[in-house]
């Protein structure tokens, strides 16, 4: 049972065409070959986008990805002719499959702030697919991705929460793995406190207690081992 935290100030920084990402993993021309993953989790950004700018059009194959909008508008399209755009509280799946073309921009006069996590899927070569939700900000954790989420995703064992959290105790999912991330606010588990762009990686772990120190949103990776 192991508990380990990344800070903010840890994280890979990709400052790109006025865009700025924060890595938790290896990434692109980031690499460290002790951090790339953590079970099926392969990707975590953090992104700032300014008003108009985000990522053209550009292809993935065989990746589940989920994204989630924490401020401003986001923007997609897709090469099976799908768009839309997500504000907070709503959030995507992409299920790349054998191949997608797709873009993502800040729409609207407001910097976007969204996390993407990348998930490796099941079955590699499947079709494409797309799906997006209105999950809300609910003050206790819950699951909006997975088999009791309002999305599913092509990676079994899978499930991601959210939790707009505000005070008090909030009980962490059961999960092999656990991804705590700290987008805003603070929190404690165990006796690692954590602040705005942590994370905590948690091996067998699940059912534990985390503290609000200060309202914030936090979203939890479970993940099969």
């Amino acid at each position: 049972m192991t508990i380990e935290v990344r800070r903010a100030a840890e994280r890979f920084v990709t400052r790109e065409a006025g865009r700025t990402t924060y890595h938790s993993f290896s990434f692109g021309a980031h690499y460290d070959p002790r951090d790339v993953g953590f079970g099926t989790l392969v990707a975590h950004n953090d992104e700032l986008l300014p008003p108009g700018t985000g990522y053209p059009d550009h292809p993935h194959r065989d990746v589940e990805i989920v994204t989630v909008v924490l401020d401003g508008a986001l923007r997609h399209t897709d090469s099976s002719g799908r768009s839309g755009v997500l504000v907070p509280g709503e959030i995507s799946r992409t299920s790349a499959g054998s191949g997608i073309v797709h873009a993502e921009v800040a729409d609207g006069s407001a910097e976007a702030r969204f996390v993407q996590t990348w998930l490796r899927p099941d079955e590699p070569g499947g079709p494409s697919s797309y799906a997006a939700a209105q999950v809300g900000r609910p003050v206790g954790l819950t699951e909006v991705v997975g088999p009791e989420g309002t999305v599913g995703v092509g990676t079994s064992g899978a499930r991601l929460f959210v939790a707009a959290a505000t005070a008090g105790r909030l009980l962490l999912p059961d999960g092999d793995l656990l991804h705590v991330f700290v987008a805003d606010g603070a929190m404690t588990v165990g006796d690692r406190e954590l602040e705005p762009g942590d994370a905590a990686r948690l091996t067998d772990e699940g059912g534990r207690e985390l503290v609000v120190e200060r309202p914030g949103m936090l979203l939890v990776w479970s993940l099969a081992r």
